[in-house]
């Protein structure tokens, strides 16, 4: 399983939100570069980046920031935050993205975003279908920086997808920022349903067992970013345990 530690940035800071809220914001006396650096050197091979600016507005995508990111710290980035057209996805790889995060497009423009998989390869794209509900009402995919929940179901938006993409980013939005453990049943429940999607599971990794029981599930990569921050545990901790 693939660890993919986070750093979310917003003025040139490392912040991190509770359930997508702005409000709801803790800031952390850290800049992104520096802790790009630590990860690396604690041997990580992938950084996942939001970029929070460009989410609350595609014109004031921090570029700059991104392209040192992967410049400096030499590790695989995926980033996103504000991916609302083809144009978006052009212009992170072309500051050296890997891979790209395209979230509200994939349930408000599916063919839109048949086309950018089709055109870049699922290698280079990740889904991003976060999630509001539970297994008796059914999770629901959410757009527009989680403030709009569709009608959709995950699985029937997944199922849209298949054959064209390859990785999918779930963010149960209930366990983001709260350290209160992932959602292990439903990681478990989509590689059951969906076996040949990689899902990164994101949102509530608080302990190193968590991720024993999300590798158990089927998941093929976990993004951690608050228990870091908070030192619950270590990178280098958290690498040991999957290897």
């Amino acid at each position: 399983m693939e660890i993919y530690p986070a750093i979310d940035q917003m003025n040139g800071r490392c912040v991190r939100l509770s359930e997508g809220d702005y409000k709801a914001r803790t800031d952390y006396d850290v800049a992104p570069l520096a802790m790009a650096a630590s990860y690396k050197a604690s041997g990580a091979r992938w950084l996942h980046v939001v970029d929070l600016d460009g989410a609350k507005n595609p014109a004031q995508r921090q570029k700059t920031a991104i392209t040192a990111l992967v410049e400096e710290s030499t590790l695989l980035v995926q980033t996103g935050g504000g991916v609302r057209a083809p144009a978006d996805v052009d212009d992170l790889l072309a500051l050296g993205a890997s891979r790209v995060i395209v979230g509200s497009l994939c349930v408000n423009e599916p063919k839109t975003v048949m086309a950018i998989l089709d055109k870049h390869g699922p290698e280079k794209i990740v889904l991003a279908l976060d999630v509001r509900g539970d297994f008796d009402g059914g999770f629901f995919v959410t757009s527009s920086g989680w403030q709009d929940t569709s009608a959709s179901r995950i699985e029937d938006i997944i199922r849209l997808y298949q054959g064209r993409a390859r990785h999918i980013l779930c963010t149960d939005i209930s366990k983001d920022g709260k350290l209160k453990g992932p959602n292990v049943a439903l990681y478990k429940f989509l590689c059951e349903q969906t076996p040949d999607m990689r899902f990164q599971a994101s949102g509530g990794v608080t302990q190193l067992s968590d991720l024993d029981a999300l590798k158990a599930s089927g998941a093929a990569g976990a993004v951690i970013g608050k228990a870091l921050y908070e030192k619950r545990f270590t990178l280098d901790e958290a690498l040991r345990k999957v290897a």
